[in-house]
């Protein structure tokens, strides 16, 4: 499968200085991502990104900038948002995956992402990094959740009392 926004870089051309490269998004390409985040629009997206191979390592360092348009968690009112983020990524060879045992330490840093057949898709990167920065709840300004009028405040477990008492025992 080729993700909404493809930008494959073959590691081979990173060069011993590094290397910067800048992406947007076209309309197809924004609209594929709302899509696939489930948000109303992507209406940008673009980053700049730099380069630099350490060893087997390639260490990414990069600040996106997009408009998106969520909707309200609470009015489903359209949300506007602009989102402008820098975030940093390691890519490293694919490691072998002869155990079956997955060892979890809280105290190293995350392993390196796999560098699959020579090349990193730097589209998909910045996508993943755009996902994350979404805000889970957009609110509209001045939305506020309020329960029903008509809900009963005591809840299920007023109700279980109520039925037990009249039960006899």
């Amino acid at each position: 499968m080729i993700p909404e926004f493809s930008r494959p870089l073959s590691v081979e051309r990173i060069g011993a200085a590094g290397r910067s490269s800048e992406l947007s998004a076209d309309e197809n390409e924004c609209r594929a991502l709302a899509e696939r985040f489930g948000i109303l629009a992507v209406e940008t997206l673009s980053a700049r990104l730099t380069l630099r191979a350490h060893g087997p390592l390639v260490h990414i360092e990069g600040r996106l900038a997009a408009r998106v348009v969520q909707a309200c968690v609470v009015t489903l009112d359209p949300v506007a948002a602009e989102i402008d983020e820098a975030f940093a990524i390691t890519f490293g060879p694919e490691l072998p995956e002869d155990s079956d045992e997955l060892v979890i330490d809280l105290d190293t840093e995350d392993p390196p992402e796999p560098i699959i057949d020579g090349k990193i898709d730097l589209g998909e990167v910045v996508a993943e990094h755009l996902a994350l920065a979404l805000d889970p709840f957009p609110r509209s300004p001045g939305a506020v959740f309020a329960a029903p009028e008509d809900a009963d405040t005591a809840g299920a477990f007023a109700a279980l009392a109520a039925l037990r008492k009249k039960s006899p025992g």
